[in-house]
């Protein structure tokens, strides 16, 4: 049975491939996209538990994809977690005033990014 969906939005595909398969080895659905204009056309009214973006992105970078799910009504209260190479304050704090509940800092440990994926996500 599956623990729930993640929406996992970075553009190298070998990040996406990492933490796809960190998530389903912890029986979690994955779904992927590979900047935010993608990921939102990707969000077609399925029940999605938590979102993992990147921040420095081409077409559409992850804080403007934070704003643009915030504004879906289906989607507004869904969890965003950060994972970015980003770890100055000011982009946390922006971050976090779009709407995103936790951030952490590539690369990761998978333990780590699991952890944090259990206490965030919508069933």
């Amino acid at each position: 049975m599956s623990q729930g969906t993640v929406l996992v939005v970075d553009d190298p595909a070998s990040i996406r491939q990492v933490v796809a398969m960190t998530l389903k080895g912890a029986g979690y659905a994955v779904l992927e996209a590979s900047n935010g204009q993608d990921a939102l056309s990707k969000l077609t009214d399925q029940k999605i538990g938590l979102m993992i973006t990147d921040i420095n992105m081409p077409i559409m970078d992850g804080i403007t994809f934070i704003k643009e799910v915030k504004k879906l009504p289906r989607y507004k209260f869904t969890p965003i977690m950060v994972l970015s190479t980003e770890s100055q304050d000011g982009k946390k704090q922006e971050g976090q005033a779009a709407g995103a509940k936790a951030w952490i800092v590539k690369p990761f440990q998978p333990p780590q990014l699991l952890t944090a994926v259990s206490k965030l996500i919508q069933p």
